[in-house]
């Protein structure tokens, strides 16, 4: 053992004070690991006097003085946000420090900068703590599978949204009622907007993309719908033709005549109650990961919080520390196969889709015509009701997004058809 390895930490939130705790109460076994000490240098806040539990002589507010002063040798970053985050983690790598991060929506909008500049700085970025919590995911995406070609990763990775849905399942309840249930018990934020209009999950699978097909993917790249529109009428549908509905990232290589694309997207889809992925219950993640040789693997945990995301800060900051000590960065992600993102439109998919219609005669024949003429297949169709409750309940079989627009589009303009009550996307099913 010799001199201490200097941490400084950037916020000191539900993450970050778990983190601080987490690096005392274990502070033996890490410097076992490590090969040296490890000693908090400073922890940077706006509101000092909101962290009476932080020693004084620990906090400030000059962020910037302390992860470039001489005796810090790595930075954590937990405050999250764009900005001021990334001059932050610039400042730092510039400075030669290594930094660990758990910013989700900066490595999706910038990771290809912040990856450039640590390189040419010769330190190390990482980041497992941005995606799924605990759950090691990234590493293994990165490292383990390094020698196999990833061909799909599909997963659940925001716990707020998977909630929502499993209690809709479960009671019955509209989306309102679960996502007040949600808040209540400290699941949802009071502004929700970035879990259920799926911003958050968009972020993650602009990472894991990136990793999985060596390709600079951002959260632009990503299709995005959320679950607000997820009716108790949807769910209820999804058990009867043995589904459930989940908010899913889904990462796919797709094969071309003119080479591969990459089609990333994050929506609300029926699956599979055979599916590993629906048995995936409460605030907890999930994915999924194909593989050509390795085959199917399944990552589950705990997606959030604050002991279990600071488990996998401290899990890299063994890592960057033990490479800190031997002198050499790690091995970064790469990004040579520059494959093109695919387009929404052009992505096949299955969908259920249901038509409040008239009661008349000819109206299945006249909804059979739209769907014929703009290419998409129907696989199962059903009425349920009659009179002025009858309604058309239709699985397609896989169509790419741009037909079936255009035949919802028709369809709106049916006279027999009253209004499309629901469209959800179905994966899964052969």
């Amino acid at each position: 053992m010799t001199a201490p390895l200097r941490v400084a930490l950037l916020g000191c939130g539900t993450v970050g004070g778990a983190v601080l705790r987490l690096l005392d109460e274990q502070a033996a076994d890490l410097a076992a690991r490590i090969g040296r000490p490890v000693q908090v240098a400073g922890v940077a806040v706006r509101r000092p006097d909101r962290h009476p539990e932080v020693p004084a002589d620990l906090l400030t507010t000059d962020a910037v003085g302390l992860v470039t002063r001489d005796d810090v040798d790595l930075v954590v970053e937990v405050i999250g946000g764009i900005e001021p985050a990334r001059s932050l983690i610039l400042a730092a790598v510039e400075a030669g420090k290594s930094v660990v991060s758990a910013n989700k929506a900066l490595l999706a909008e910038d990771g290809v900068a912040l990856h450039a500049a640590a390189a040419k700085a010769g330190v190390d970025l990482y980041y497992e703590a941005s995606v799924a919590g605990a759950i090691p995911l990234l590493r293994p995406l990165r490292e383990s599978l390094a020698g196999d070609q990833i061909r799909r990763v599909v997963g659940i990775v925001n716990g707020t949204t998977n909630y929502i849905l499993s209690r809709m399942a479960e009671t019955g309840a509209g989306f309102s009622e679960a996502l007040a249930e949600a808040t209540e018990l400290g699941y949802a934020e009071a502004d929700p907007t970035a879990d259920v209009d799926g911003f958050d999950a968009a972020a993650k699978a602009a990472i894991l993309a990136s990793l999985s097909f060596h390709t600079a993917v951002t959260a632009a790249d990503v299709h995005r719908e959320g679950i607000s529109a997820v009716s108790a009428t949807d769910v209820a549908r999804a058990a009867e033709i043995g589904c459930t509905v989940k908010l899913l990232a889904i990462c796919e290589r797709v094969p071309g005549e003119e080479g591969d694309t990459v089609a990333v997207r994050v929506h609300p889809a029926m699956i599979p109650t055979s599916h590993p992925l629906a048995a995936v219950g409460g605030a907890f993640n999930a994915v999924f990961v194909e593989a050509e040789a390795a085959g199917q693997l399944m990552f589950y945990g705990q997606g959030a919080g604050g002991e279990p995301t600071a488990s996998a800060v401290l899990g890299d900051l063994v890592a960057v520390a033990r490479n800190r000590v031997a002198g050499a960065a790690g091995a970064g992600p790469t990004a040579y196969a520059e494959l093109p993102a695919r387009p929404i439109a052009e992505t096949p998919t299955r969908y259920h889709v249901s038509l409040d219609v008239a009661d008349v005669p000819g109206v299945l024949a006249t909804v059979a015509t739209a769907f014929a003429e703009h290419g998409v297949s129907i696989a199962t169709v059903r009425q349920d009701g009659h009179g002025d409750a009858a309604t058309l309940v239709i699985v397609t079989h896989s169509a790419p997004d741009a037909a079936l627009s255009s035949t919802i589009a028709a369809l709106r303009e049916v006279p027999a058809v009253r209004g499309v009550t629901s469209v959800l996307r179905v994966e899964g099913l052969s």
